[in-house]
């Protein structure tokens, strides 16, 4: 055997001889005859990608080892929202390292997702309770773009109050906020039209203002009530939002009780490490009366069919990208994989355990801090976990820090250290010598009096249960129970691509050398990232084509962002400042154009034909009709329809005709790879999704990677260090969520350029022999050349609308069977859009082959005549409760409604409630655990 195959053997589901029956199965004699039928011949790469020759596991482990041991591991105290932090173990082994948590989906489907969603709502509990404020979403990507969020949010919602010729958009910043989140709040307000004016001190004019932004503590650790500024701010009706850190309001007064309208933050020092920027679980926290407005995911508590209480996603978080350009948010992959370590961090320490970490974090800061003074340095007065020293020689004290590997952030003549829970006694007596200080054994507190905190928190039941290990174990592995992740079934989601996230691949995540680093280091302590990001950045320009990529956006929804951004400023730069128009087919997806928006383009929706593709007429007119004022076109490529589009050509041809630039959606890149490049398409930028086609698992929700490539003459307009002036910066850390880069590291290196070609033809393969086997009993709504489809299919559900049936019947009857629904209703309302991948071995194929059959067995019933109300498809799914009920109110039997399949008698999933009443939930917004634990400790 030859190991370097072996792990393309292992990540692909079919075997040979599996691959052999379905290419019988669809009709084609190999699998390059299928691309050939599948692909236009017109956009076929006709040779192998220029990859490394494939890797074994053991290999590529060893390579990324070298990289980790080259990454210098010194002590960093420089803060800006980051710090080192305990992750603890039960915490590690049984959610960050267990694919029961990372790899199950988004929670579009409440009822297999219980155990993720109680945990998001735990996340949202904590953050309210700490913040003050009434209603928290259940993360965002960073803290930096959670605060630019809420500068959009403000300005959403001012300018729907003010009148025509009313106040300029002005948003204040203190200069006081973390310097990469003013970087990336400029960005982000200056392509909204938003002037971003930064203001020293406590204080500042906040007439014709939106709104303000403050640090709560400050950047450089002091501690500001910001009294005089807010009194102001709530006379002029200007909106308030506060920057915070969770860890120093178990010590200090709320942001609500010093008057917030909107709190942001990270909550990375919950126990997620610092990874060297990411992935990390921000969020926003706001009043109720701004919930409709806020971005994000909101997870709230609803019932289920019999009236047990349930949780599921809030109506507008659902899928608010469905709103398209009047979507208040382009975020779609959260942060909950770290929201929900967040929140059990929270649960394990409880309220005390936090005051614990705290006292210790401020008790080492103050004994810091009494030493220098004591010895005759200036220090800050006021602080929680950051001292500024002043007056220093500056160089001098850098040379000893780094002869003592310690990191410490220096601005000016100042000297700024950021204390946290790891710090020892080793520590302190360092940091202390570096200035000629000795260490103080005792030291007054510095936390201001009149803001002390005298409010209770984390008052909820949860978070007094589970404080030893055997509980917490216990507890992770009950709420894992209720999730359906791929190491239970295949998730057969449209252009979401759950494949395999190989162990091989998620193992060096957690390596000290990858997940220890601050992501602010000088780079000569980083040169094994530095070779990581550039063997990466070269791979996935030749893979897509292009010259030039940047892995910083740290969502699919960022990297649209960054590289619409890129169209922008390459314009702007040319000085074609009227190049606004964005034409967007309407088979995008529904993040396409709520990027557009966000960068202040104009949306103007182009037509598809009966065959689901692009109507070149339609498109061609309006090109023409813009004329000079034409940016961008954006377009999904395969096609959101699931078809390999014959006019792509011409189309890249008719924008670039008219001076416009060609934005290629790479979600569909799992049919791509090997097959077919966009930057020799037509494509001008594009991005991935690394959290779909190169394996980063999706987390619950999150995290992901959405790097951008370009051609070159967009490459000056990449986003850059968010330390550095005007650099583009999209994200908080200038390699965004750089330690989840080695899994798709990883897989690009075992597989090679035949591994990856392999992947694609069996991705498509996988596609059409599902087409093929469930056309006879649904519909398959668009084909492209030679009737075949892309790497999904979409089944035309809705003939059966007349009988009573919806596709919400079909996907929650899925349930009863073991699977997870396709993606449903989107992108045509009443159909479902199945996606099985490369990774699905012919045995799953069949097995969700024989469900979808004998469901449309019960779909004819009801056709036939039976009453639908009293079917299984509409009472679906069944509980193990429901199958207790002494009195069995169906028709059908017990067996038929949980055991329909030998494999479900073999394996059984058990769903944890019946359906979700979504209505309910959307009338009665209660989004903490009040509600659904009950009662408080």
């Amino acid at each position: 055997m030859n190991f370097k195959d072996d792990f393309v053997r292992r990540h692909i589901g079919p075997s040979d001889a599996d691959i052999a029956t379905m290419l019988t199965t669809v009709g084609a004699d190999s699998l390059d005859d299928l691309i050939d039928q599948t692909v236009p011949s017109a956009i076929r790469l006709n040779r192998p990608l220029n990859l490394p020759e494939p890797r074994s596991e053991q290999e590529a482990l060893s390579q990324l080892m070298k990289y980790a041991n080259d990454n210098q591991q010194w002590r960093s105290f420089m803060g800006m929202g980051y710090h080192r932090c305990y992750t603890p173990t039960v915490i590690l082994r049984n959610l960050i390292e267990n694919p029961g948590w990372y790899t199950s989906y988004t929670p579009y489907q409440a009822e297999i997702s219980q155990g993720r969603l109680e945990g998001l709502l735990t996340f949202q509990t904590m953050v309210q309770d700490l913040t003050g404020m009434e209603i928290s979403n259940s993360s965002l990507l960073d803290e930096a773009t959670a605060a630019a969020e809420a500068m959009a949010m403000v300005v959403r919602t001012k300018n729907k109050r003010k009148k025509k010729g009313g106040i300029p958009s002005k948003f204040l910043v203190s200069a006081l906020c973390h310097p990469n989140t003013i970087s990336v709040i400029q960005v982000r307000a200056a392509a909204l039209g938003v002037t971003v004016d930064i203001f020293d001190g406590m204080t500042t004019d906040v007439t014709d203002a939106l709104g303000v932004l403050v640090q709560y503590p400050a950047t450089d650790g002091r501690i500001e009530a910001y009294v005089d500024l807010v009194a102001a701010a709530k006379e002029q009706g200007t909106m308030v939002v506060f920057a915070t850190d969770l860890m120093a309001l178990t010590c200090l007064k709320s942001p609500a009780e010093l008057g917030a309208d909107i709190v942001v933050g990270n909550t990375q020092r919950f126990g997620v490490p610092l990874g060297y920027g990411g992935p990390h679980a921000a969020f926003l926290a706001c009043s109720t009366k701004l919930s409709r407005t806020m971005p994000g995911r909101i997870i709230g508590v609803s019932v289920d069919a019999v009236g047990n209480k349930a949780l599921r996603m809030a109506l507008q978080s659902r899928e608010q990208h469905i709103r398209r350009e009047k979507a208040t948010s382009n975020v779609c992959t959260a942060q909950a994989l770290l929201a929900n370590v967040a929140a059990m961090y929270a649960v394990y320490h409880g309220p005390k355990g936090l005051k614990v970490i705290a006292h210790h974090i401020h008790g080492a800061a103050c004994r810091l801090a009494h030493s220098l003074k004591v010895s005759g340095i200036q220090v800050s007065d006021a602080f929680f976990d950051t001292i500024a020293v002043f007056n220093v020689d500056v160089a001098r004290v850098q040379e000893r820090a780094e002869a003592l590997e310690i990191n410490l952030r220096y601005d000016g003549d100042t000297v700024i250290i950021a204390l946290d829970e790891c710090v020892n006694e080793q520590d302190l007596s360092d940091l202390a010598s570096i200035f000629d200080a000795v260490l103080q054994l005792e030291a007054p507190s510095a936390l201001p009096q009149e803001l002390l905190r005298q409010a209770p928190f984390l008052t909820h039941a949860t978070f007094s249960s589970h404080h030893s290990e055997t509980e917490m174990l216990r507890y992770l592995h009950k709420l894992a129970k209720r999730d359906l992740a791929l190491d239970t079934a295949m998730i057969p989601l449209g252009s979401c691509t759950m494949k395999l996230n190989a162990t091989t691949e998620m193992i060096p995540v957690t390596w000290p050398g990858f997940n220890s680093l601050h992501p602010h280091v000088p780079t000569s302590q980083t040169q094994g990232y530095a070779q990581l990001f550039e063997d990466l950045e070269q791979w996935l320009a030749e893979i897509t084509g292009f010259d030039a990529v940047s892995l910083q956006p740290n969502a699919g929804s960022q990297g649209e962002y960054a590289g619409l951004l890129a169209i922008k400023r390459y314009h702007e730069s040319r000085e074609d400042i009227n190049r606004t128009v964005c034409l967007i087919p309407t088979s995008a997806h529904g993040t396409n154009p709520a990027s557009a928006v966000m960068v202040g383009m104009t949306v103007q929706k182009v037509q598809c034909d009966d065959d689901g593709n692009i109507d070149v007429e339609d498109l061609r007119a309006k090109a023409q009709a813009a004329g000079n004022s034409l940016a961008a076109l954006m377009v999904t490529y395969p096609s959101t329809h699931g078809v390999f589009e014959e006019s792509i050509v011409d189309v890249c041809a008719i924008i670039h005709e008219q001076g416009g630039q060609v934005y290629m959606d790479g979600a569909n890149m799992n049919a791509m790879v090997g097959v077919s490049r966009f930057g020799d398409i037509g494509g001008d930028v594009c991005h991935l999704n690394l959290h779909k086609t190169f394996c980063i698992p999706h987390g619950g929700g999150g995290p992901g990677v959405g790097p951008i490539g370009v051609k070159s003459h967009l490459a000056p307009f990449l986003p850059g260090d968010p330390l550095t002036a005007d650099s583009g910066a999209v994200s908080g850390a200038f390699q965004g969520s750089a330690s989840i880069l080695p899994i798709s590291w990883a897989y690009i290196a075992m597989c090679g350029a035949e591994g990856l070609l392999k992947a694609s033809q069996v991705a498509i393969l996988s596609a059409n022999y599902l087409a093929k086997k469930l056309e006879p009993h649904f519909p398959v709504l668009y084909k492209g050349q030679n009737g075949r489809s892309a790497h999904e299919c979409i089944l035309d559900v809705r003939p059966f609308k007349q009988y009573g049936i919806e596709v919400t019947d079909i996907a929650k009857r899925l349930i009863d069977y073991g699977f997870h629904a396709p993606t449903m209703s989107w992108p045509v309302a009443g159909t479902l859009m199945v996606e099985p991948t490369e990774s699905e071995p012919l045995s799953e194929l069949d097995r969700f082959v024989e469900a979808m059959v004998m469901i449309r067995a019960e779909i004819q019933e009801v056709m036939d005549g039976a009453n639908v109300e009293a079917s299984p498809l509409r009472n679906a799914p069944h509980t193990q409760e429901a199958l207790m009920t002494m009195d069995w109110p169906y028709t059908y039997s017990r067996e038929t409604a949980a055991f329909p399949t030998n494999s479900t008698k073999e394996n059984k999933y058990w769903p944890f409630i019946r359906r979700i009443n979504d209505a309910h939930g959307d009338r009665n917004l209660i989004c903490s655990c009040s509600d659904w634990f009950g009662t408080e400790d």
